[in-house]
């Protein structure tokens, strides 16, 4: 994150706050920004899904991927490693006939309830707005296309 963003220390350890201050700060291109690390975990809607699942008890694959429309087995098998490897998710294999594994959120991964959580009240909240902008930006491209 950069010192562009509310509220993060500066030189001196004084906070910074507005959104705006006319200060270059280039972001790291060489993967070490904490922000894009942790985008890179949770920014795709598997992992989201998968998590908020997660969230509201212990899941067996198969329920996993019954519950997410649309994930391949392959793709949760590979969001789910990147989980576990991650320290969001728990696996946890019981030596039955047949295997049964359960997956479930780590004391961390349960840290990431209270950012996504809000992050969808504020998309509900401003949903339309957005859909109402999107119409807008694209008014005059539609007139032309027509004209």
């Amino acid at each position: 994150m950069s010192v562009t963003h509310t509220r993060v220390p500066v030189e001196g350890g004084a906070p910074v706050s507005g959104p705006y201050l006319n200060v270059p700060v280039p972001v790291p291109a060489d993967g070490d920004c904490p922000i894009r690390e942790v985008l890179d975990i949770v920014a795709d809607k598997w992992s989201v899904l998968i998590v908020v699942l997660l969230g509201q008890r212990t899941h067996r694959f198969s329920e996993l991927h019954r519950s997410i429309e649309g994930i391949s087995q392959r793709m949760l098998t590979l969001t789910l490693r990147t989980l576990v490897r991650d320290g969001l998710v728990a696996r946890t294999a019981y030596a039955t006939v047949p295997p049964r594994v359960e997956y479930e959120l780590t004391e961390l991964g349960r840290t990431l309830l209270d950012p996504l959580t809000a992050l969808d009240a504020w998309a509900r909240e401003h949903r339309d707005d957005i859909v109402a902008a999107r119409r807008q930006h694209d008014a005059p491209e539609a007139e032309a296309a027509r004209g």
